[in-house]
Formats: structure tokens, C-alpha cells, sequence
């Protein structure tokens, strides 16, 4: 049998849902990812529960089958008595990480408008966690990536800031080795901050914020109309730029400038010691550092201020081979909040209530 039980972790997103198996008893303290399984999200609070459940325990019958004799196992993921392995049996709590307003405490989830969860809201943990009979522990799916990042680094009590560059725009921010929610779970939206005042209207009715301009659909929007291709990526653009695109190279460098001023908002409003680049743009890698530190110099040159705080020097990306938002998931589920797994808990009005057939 295995020695220990793991740790779970997932990312639930508008589309995919991505669950990892976590071991934490590395010799390096590096939480490592053995085992992952990826299911399409089914939509609406019982869709949200019922793919975090199937993918829970279609990733129990994949280790079991990979495990094989360590647990007794045959190669369908059933246990020497013939029954399929369950996720109890082998994870000793979940975490996951999902988009929308998180109350931590509760393990509730209100307007994730991608998995079609509105105002009512969802009390995830709670549903989840009597399904499984396991301890579930929920989160922003920002935060929990910026926790996985930490982790992945070896930060210990570094403050540091997670800057998630996808669909939209938000950050995590860690300081000496704690995730800052906020007292209205709002902490790192700066996604919202207006950075041009002449911008266009963002989904929040603001216009020129952050997000509005510089996210991963923003980039696609702003490519696409500038080329007239179908579907542009970050990748795409800077593949371009790359290449002597010089209208692709003016985009490039327009991102930089507004993710520059991303990361300057938060250096300046909490000091930390490292920015983190993060989330789908992120994926371009050093290519995207290299432009926003660039950007950052650039924004320095007439302040001695800035350039004493040497911004670019603090920024790096995120390794593309490391799930760090259901790694940053599965390590919150190692102490997770007794609010969230007391199966008497009393559910705020309004929130979706009973269990889910199995």
C-alpha cells in the first residue's frame, strides 16, 4: 500500500477542469503533481459539482492503476476486493481553485459567470465534500495559483505577487507566506484599475481598465482587427513581433506597456519582493518578461524613484509545465478552514443546498 495519502488539487475553469494528484513529502519540499486528469466543465452549480466529482474519481482509478500493487490494484483501477478505488481512499482532503467572488471561509462561490453560477451561488465544499466524504476546501482561482507559484519557487515567507494574464486580468498577492483575501475577498482585482482613460468600455462599465486592453481576449481582439485572422493568441502576436511584424511589434510593445503598469500598481501598493507573470499569456514565456521589463525601463527613465526600485529586476514567468493553480489548490486542503468540511454547517441563505445523487 501507499505510504501516504496525497493531497488533491483542481482547476475548474469555463472549459476544462484539471484535477492533479499532489505528493508534498518530496525530498526538495516541492509539491509534486503524480498523477492529472482533464474533463470538459459541465455548467450550472449541479454541473460545477458533478465534473469536480467525476474527475475526483476518475484521478483515484488512475492512480490505482498506475500504483498497481502498492494498492492493490489491477489495471481498471479496482482494489483486490474487485470495488473501484474511491477518493477517499487515497487523497486525505481536495482544494480547488475556480473563478468568480470566493468566500474562503464558507467554501461558496457566487457569480462565476463562465460556469453559470450567478448571485445565487453555489456552497461548493460543503456539496462536494459530503459527496466524496472528504474534506474540500475552495478558493479564487488567482489566489490559488499564486499560492502554487510560491510553493513551486520555494518562497517561504517571500511577499510575493501573482499577476494572472488570461481571459482577464487579476492578482494573488502572498505576503510573508499568506494569501491577503481582503475583507471583501476583492484584494488584487486590478484587473478593474482604469490605465486609459480613452480605452475601451470594459465588462465592469468602466473604460480603458487593465484588463480591457491588455488580457489574453483583449490581445486577440486588438490583433484580430489589425489583422483580420480568426482567433489570434498572445503567441500569435508575438510570434509576429518576432518575425519584423512592425504593426505586430507596436501591439507588443503597447501590451508591455499596460502590464508594466500592472506590475508597478502592485509593487507600489505592497512592496513585494517578486512578481510572478502567470496564467494563459504567460505561456509565451521569456519572451513576455523580457517585453514587460523592457516596458518598465522604459517607464523608469525619467524617475529616479522608479528606477531606484528596479521593478524589472523582480519580475519572472511562471515555468509552462507547472499547473500552479491546482497545485496552489491541493496545498490549502493540508490545514483547510473547519467552516468548510463541518458537514452540520449551517448554509447561507440563498446558496444551492442538498446533495447530488452519486
Amino acid at each position: 500500500m501507499i505510504e501516504r495519502k496525497l493531497l488533491a488539487g483542481l482547476d475548474i475553469g469555463g472549459s476544462k477542469v484539471l484535477a492533479v494528484a499532489v505528493d508534498t513529502g518530496t525530498p526538495d519540499g516541492r509539491a509534486r503533481v503524480v498523477e492529472s486528469v482533464r474533463l470538459n466543465t459541465g455548467l450550472g452549480p449541479e454541473g460545477v459539482v458533478d465534473t469536480a466529482a467525476r474527475a475526483l474519481t476518475a484521478l483515484a482509478r488512475k492512480l490505482a492503476a498506475r500504483f498497481d500493487g502498492r494498492l492493490d490494484a489491477d489495471p481498471d483501477g479496482r482494489l483486490d476486493n474487485g470495488a473501484p478505488a474511491l477518493p477517499r481512499q487515497l487523497f486525505s482532503g481536495v482544494g480547488i481553485g475556480i473563478p468568480g467572488l470566493v468566500d474562503a471561509a464558507r467554501g461558496r462561490i457566487t457569480h462565476a459567470v463562465n460556469l453559470g453560477v450567478g448571485p445565487g451561488g453555489l456552497a461548493l465544499a460543503e456539496l462536494l465534500g459530503r459527496r466524496l466524504d472528504l474534506p474540500v476546501v475552495v478558493e479564487n482561482d488567482v489566489n490559488a495559483a499564486a499560492l502554487g507559484a510560491a510553493s513551486h519557487l520555494r518562497l517561504g515567507r517571500v511577499d510575493m505577487a501573482y499577476l494572472s494574464i488570461g481571459t482577464g486580468i487579476a492578482a494573488g498577492i502572498v505576503l510573508d507566506g499568506e494569501l491577503r483575501r481582503g475583507p471583501h475577498n476583492a484584494a488584487g482585482e486590478i484587473g478593474h484599475i482604469p490605465v486609459d482613460s480613452a480605452g475601451p468600455l470594459c465588462s465592469c462599465g468602466q473604460r480603458g481598465c487593465l484588463e480591457s486592453v491588455a488580457s489574453g481576449s483583449a490581445i486577440a481582439a486588438r490583433w484580430s482587427t489589425r489583422e483580420g485572422s480568426d482567433l489570434p493568441s498572445g503567441q500569435d502576436l508575438f510570434d509576429a513581433a518576432a518575425a519584423g511584424d512592425l504593426a505586430a511589434r507596436a501591439l507588443r510593445d503597447e501590451v508591455a506597456d499596460s502590464l508594466a503598469a500592472g506590475v508597478r500598481m502592485l509593487a507600489l501598493t505592497v512592496d513585494v519582493d517578486l512578481i510572478v507573470l502567470g496564467g494563459g499569456v504567460a505561456e509565451i514565456g521569456e519572451p513576455l518578461r523580457h517585453a514587460v521589463a523592457k516596458a518598465l525601463d522604459r517607464q523608469a527613465a525619467g524617475s529616479d524613484f522608479l528606477r531606484g526600485l528596479d521593478l524589472a529586476a523582480r519580475l519572472t514567468v511562471v515555468p509552462r509545465d507547472q499547473p500552479v493553480a491546482a497545485i496552489g489548490a491541493a496545498l490549502l486542503a493540508i490545514d483547510p478552514p473547519l467552516s468548510q468540511i463541518d458537514p452540520d454547517a449551517e448554509l447561507v441563505p440563498g446558496v444551492l443546498a442538498g446533495d447530488l445523487p452519486a
